[in-house]
């Protein structure tokens, strides 16, 4: 292992960081001229101090590496980049008034990279405008800061190419005979722009410039940070409902099917497979929720159904997690199709969190083979995906992700409820469903009317924990933990 390389990196990541809480500063000082800002001024300052700081030393340190970013140091790089990130994304919740203990900013940092959308702030309307501003953390993890290094920096040279491949808001496992620089570029590019449309359309349609901007940040990152307590309840605006379902549902489908439209490559668009089958399972669950709400009585017609429940599937499969309904009150049927929408989320390769649709049509494509082995065992099959044919690592990687997933889910659940004595069933198990996911609100007391204010401070880290795991897709953080990766060449 190469410090010096991980040092360098991980400095100018940091660098990443200190601009976004620079960009928040620059809008508390126009904000000040109101004479409305200025407690945030000090902390966004100190801040954006701090984390310039140490990140200036860290690349100084390794300035003088020319040595490649092989395989070790980029899945290391990944797994810390976001680490120290949520780390120093914390000193503002800490530093501004009201602010809040180191467990509850880093649980509120690791929450807005990760975009899980979880919050442990009660009154958002107690924090300046800046600071709510700050949920531009989600809008850097949503498409990877490691992605916006390699597309910002492209001094990394072949070494990006890994660090593209352990990032898991991006799928480039089918290839491409791009540049990694340039395709991270394109990815960006496609960011960007959907996240002006949404905010433009936002603004259009009633809300204020600074609620356009923060909620188009979290829309498109499938974050669901907002900038009021009962979230996108404040608003009872169906127009308003339905363009921010059209960007969830963007930032839900994979980020390279754009690259590919850009690149004018439409005969892959007929060959996908994972949006056909994720709008056909939403269409569906909207249907028979619809029908639940109507027949149990919660709606008088079918329409008033279809209206409450659209905009709640699409907020909860895309792991977004924003608000209209207070779904915990549901019947069970229907909270049960919404728990497997939050374990299944989105696309691989979105913003979206979940296990992915590309693992469960391979899982049931597995699942269908093996059981037709059983009584045909010399048959031979091939495994596809999106036309692509999948080699025996992917079968074994998916199934042991799968399996991985829901012991983390089951061990996650037994913790919460040791942790925190008076957590019901259903509490610890909407708890973890919400945390490991990157969903944000689960069900009982961390449901879409409350928040994970009431949490201990162990439990805190301990959900902080779940969030990076789920962001990272588990690989890239347990392999921190492994000897072998730090030993030197």
């Amino acid at each position: 292992m190469d410090f010096r390389v991980l040092a360098k990196v991980l400095g100018v990541l940091l660098f990443l960081v200190a601009l976004a809480m620079g960009a928040c500063l620059g809008y508390a000082f126009i904000k000040d001229w109101w004479g409305m800002e200025s407690p945030a001024i000090k902390a966004l300052e100190i801040s954006a101090g701090i984390t310039a700081g140490v990140g200036m030393l860290l690349y100084l340190y390794g300035r003088h590496s020319k040595k490649e970013i092989l395989r070790r140091e980029a899945i290391a790089i990944v797994g810390l980049a976001w680490i120290f990130a949520a780390l120093f994304g914390s000193l503002p919740y800490m530093l501004c008034e009201p602010g809040l203990t180191f467990p509850m900013a880093f649980f509120e940092s690791v929450s807005g990279f990760t975009t899980t959308g979880s919050t442990v702030i009660v009154d958002l309307d107690a924090f300046p405008d800046s600071i709510l501003l700050w949920a531009l953390t989600q809008w850097l993890g949503g498409i990877g800061i490691v992605v916006m290094f390699v597309a910002v920096l492209s001094f990394l040279g072949v070494g990006s190419r890994s660090l593209m491949q352990h990032e898991s808001s991006v799928n480039i496992s089918e290839g491409t005979r791009a540049r990694i620089s340039d395709m991270a570029a394109t990815l960006l590019k496609v960011y960007v722009g959907l996240t002006v449309t949404c905010a433009l359309g936002l603004w259009w349609l009633g809300m204020t410039p600074f609620e356009a901007v923060t909620h188009s940040f979290t829309t498109i990152a499938t974050g669901g940070f907002s900038t009021h307590n009962v979230s996108i309840e404040y608003y009872q605006d169906l127009a308003i409902e339905l363009w921010l379902a059209l960007f969830m549902l963007l930032g839900g489908l994979s980020f390279m099917l754009y690259v590919f439209v850009a690149s004018g490559n439409w005969k892959r668009l007929k060959k996908e497979e994972e949006a056909k089958y994720y709008f056909l399972i939403l269409i569906t669950t909207i249907i028979c929720i619809s029908l639940d709400l109507w027949l149990t009585g919660i709606t008088e017609s079918y329409v008033e159904a279809l209206q409450k429940c659209f905009f709640t599937v699409i907020s909860l499969s895309t792991s977004t997690g924003y608000a209209n309904e207070d779904y915990d009150q549901w019947p069970v049927f229907s909270k049960w199709l919404l728990l497997i929408l939050m374990l299944m989320g989105g696309c691989a390769g979105s913003t979206a969190g979940g296990l992915k649709m590309n693992r469960i049509i391979l899982f049931m494509k597995i699942t269908g083979q093996e059981l037709v082995k059983s009584f045909r065992p010399k048959q031979v099959f091939s495994l596809k995906l999106n036309g692509q044919q999948m080699d025996s690592s992917v079968r074994a990687q998916t199934t042991f992700y799968l399996i991985f997933a829901a012991f983390i889910w089951l061990c996650g659940a037994v913790a919460f409820s040791l942790l925190e004595p008076t957590m019901d069933l259903q509490t610890s198990m909407g708890t973890v469903t919400g945390l490991a996911f990157n969903i944000g609100p689960g069900f009982g007391d961390v449901g879409p009317t409350d928040n994970y204010s009431g949490l201990h401070s162990t439990t805190l880290f301990l959900g902080s924990l779940l969030m990076i795991l789920g962001r990272l897709e588990i690989f890239a953080v347990l392999v921190l933990f492994m000897p072998s990766l730090w030993r030197k060449y």
